[in-house]
């Protein structure tokens, strides 16, 4: 046998980066209610007693950044005393600014538009910055996503759900989750190592979290990956009472692999929350995973990594590549062909195809943007398999 290990992680949504990703991406969600032609570029930085919120927004709405930031504190659970960060009592500042004229016209009037080379609608709406997008499939579950990164969200999602419906009371805002899957070959077969991290109020003793966390959390998610050499830890470094931004700055976009696929393909470094639709980090990411799922849904592939390049003000991509990893029956140049005639990579289509202009994106901003259960996404539908199976014949 050939074993490997993989290992992914992932953070609650009291964890000062998810803090700063669910104030963006709620301002970004108030905007779009008004105005969904908004154009948001929402960045958020916060540490004790501070949250700065800046940025380029251009909209025809108003929207009270004061009142978002406490309301999302306050929906996270930065709502009690004693955490060191209240949503009532912190400063909030807010640095924003219009987004610059000539980024606006490029996104608003495309090349292909503005060259007369085109009069396809779609062609308006021209990519709201250059760069590479990738999204991923895989075998390992059933929502063709990697297995350590679906556990670690789960294990996060659980460690919040607990502490919200009072079942384990003792647990705080931030926490993280990490596991390590052991692989033969391809094919995972165990958890080799869970880590769970969970803030704490002071009375709680290390052995009744540890027992909780094991018989709460651990033991209903991981179910029959865990076996008796599994290792456990949680709280390896002991005390954690003091967490959230009164121990760490958070800022909007430091957890980009956590928000993805957990380390497994390749990522253009572009982080999602607090942008609008009309930025590619964005759009195209979630267009590379909608194709890279349907493609292995359709068993073209066991696994594939799509990856998509834009120029600013530019509707069509540069390029788009497929790589199966060597998974597929078919070579990618084959395999590219059918994804080129089954999809279409332009902005304008993408936002329509997903209806991006709505208040969706708060809901995204911890727990990963793709294969989640416990949302309706659009770009996670594998409604494009028949298609793609009849352009490869």
């Amino acid at each position: 046998m050939h074993m490997i290990r993989r290992t992914s992680e992932s953070v609650t949504e009291g964890h000062p980066d998810k803090v700063a990703d669910r104030i963006s991406d709620a301002v970004l969600d108030r905007i779009l209610t008004d105005d969904p032609n908004a154009h948001v570029a929402c960045e958020t930085f916060l540490t004790t007693g501070l949250v700065l919120v800046g940025g380029e927004i251009t909209t025809s709405t108003y929207v009270d950044v004061v009142d978002v930031v406490r309301g999302a504190l306050a929906d996270i659970g930065y709502d009690q005393p004693g955490l060191g960060f209240h949503h009532q009592d912190c400063a909030v500042l807010s640095a924003i600014k219009e987004q610059s004229p000539d980024i606006q016209q490029a996104v608003d009037h495309a090349s292909e538009v503005r060259s007369g080379a085109s009069t396809d609608p779609y062609d308006t709406i021209g990519a709201g910055d250059q760069g590479i997008m990738f999204g991923y499939a895989c075998r390992d579950t059933d929502v063709l996503m990697p297995l350590p990164i679906v556990l670690a969200h789960r294990l996060t999602q659980r460690l919040a759900a607990l502490r919200k419906d009072g079942r384990l009371p003792f647990l705080r805002p931030d926490g993280k989750s990490q596991v390590t899957v052991e692989y033969d070959g391809d094919r995972p077969i165990r958890a080799a190592t869970v880590l769970i991290a969970a803030q704490h109020t002071p009375d709680v003793k290390q052995s009744k979290l540890e027992s909780a966390i094991l018989d709460e959390v651990i033991r209903p998610v991981l179910g029959r990956w865990l076996d008796e050499q599994t290792e456990i830890l949680v709280n390896s470094s002991g005390r954690f009472v003091i967490g959230g931004p009164a121990s760490d700055a958070g800022v909007t976009g430091r957890k980009i692999i956590v928000d993805t696929y957990g380390g497994f393909g390749s990522h253009g470094g572009g982080a999602f929350s607090g942008k609008d639709p009309t930025k590619v980090d964005r759009s195209g990411s979630y267009m590379a995973r909608y194709v890279a799922k349907n493609v292995v849904a359709a068993e073209l592939a066991d696994r594939v990594e799509v990856q998509i390049a834009y120029a600013i003000g530019r509707a069509a991509p540069l390029a788009v590549n497929v790589n199966s990893m060597g998974s597929s029956p078919n070579d990618d140049h084959r395999l590219l062909e059918a994804v080129r005639a089954t999809f279409d990579f332009r902005p304008g289509v993408i936002i329509d195809q997903f209806d991006l202009k709505r208040p969706i994106y708060a809901a995204l901003s911890a727990y990963g943007h793709f294969g989640r259960t416990d949302l309706s996404l659009p770009w996670e539908q594998t409604d494009k398999v028949d298609a793609l199976r009849q352009a490869i014949r």
